[in-house]
This record gives C-alpha cells, structure tokens and sequence, in this order.
C-alpha cells in the first residue's frame, strides 16, 4: 500500500469516528437520566454492548469507503457510492443521536432512523457495484441499524403517552 492510500485509508477511519465523537456528546448525557427512564422493547441489547459494536462498525465503514476511494472516483458508479456514503454518515448517521438523545424526540428519532436504514441500503447497494468487499463491510452496520430501529420504534411505541 503506498503513502496516498494510506493517507485515504487514515481519513475515512477518522471521518467515520468523527461522526461518532458527534452523536456520543449527545448521547452520553441522556443515558443515565432519559434513556434509563425510558420502557424499552424486549431482546434491548445491555447497554455496555453499543459501543464495542459501534467502534468495530465505524472501523468497516471506514474501510468500505477507502475502497471506494483508494481507486479513484472516476470508476463507473464510485463517485455515488462514495456521495452516498458520506451523506448518510454526516447528515444521517450523526444526526439522530442528536435528535433522539440530544432534543429527546423518539418520533424524530423513528424517521431519522427509517431514513439512515434506506441510505446504508442504498450505500450497500451502489459499493457493491465498484467493490464486492466495500457493499460486504456494510452488511453488520444495516445489521445493527435494524437492531436499533427496532429498538428506536419499540421505545417510541412502549414511551408514546410519556411526556419528554
């Protein structure tokens, strides 16, 4: 691997856990107060789970969109793929801890997540054009994104006549 590679390898692996240090200033400080309090759905995965997963998760999104990149965006379908995956982790990914942590909103937090999971979808779909192993990475994150949005629509159900 040469320098510029990984210098592209380097900065998808960080712009990936900035979106994370984005959403953990908001959720971090309602866990304790808000998130506990909340009437979760059954089969909640234990708290101390999310952020192993979600550091492992950030790390193959990471991966995924260097090899979109590392060849260079001028290859048939990359330069979409490419668009696509820094939009739904900038704009989608990082905004829904602020929506559903951070103003407390778990109807916000339901169409957040409906459109994240229809983003990571179309990200999968349009990498596994240019790369097999970049779609295959993103297999566990739309995994997992299924996990939280039911858990996000169960909370939003089982808390609906709770006052925020």
């Amino acid at each position: 691997m040469d320098f510029n590679s990984i210098v592209k390898l380097i900065v998808s692996i960080v712009a990936c856990f900035a979106a994370a240090v984005i959403g953990s200033l908001f959720t971090f400080k309602a866990i304790p107060g808000w998130y506990a309090g909340l009437k979760r759905p059954h089969y909640t995965p234990p708290n101390w789970a999310f952020g192993p997963v979600w550091t492992i998760l950030y790390v193959l999104m990471g991966i995924s969109v260097f090899l979109i990149w590392q060849d260079g965006l001028a290859i048939n379908g990359a330069s979409l793929a490419f668009t696509l995956f820094w939009v739904q982790l900038v704009f989608i990914n990082a905004l829904w801890s602020i929506i559903f942590f951070g103003m407390k909103s778990k109807e916000g937090g339901v169409v957040i997540i409906i459109v994240l999971w229809l983003l990571i979808l179309a990200t999968i779909i349009t990498s596994f054009r240019v790369s097999g192993w970049a779609g295959a990475l993103l297999i566990p994150y739309i995994i997992w994104v299924s996990i939280a949005s039911y858990l996000n629509i169960g909370i939003w159900w089982l808390n609906r006549q709770v006052e925020s």
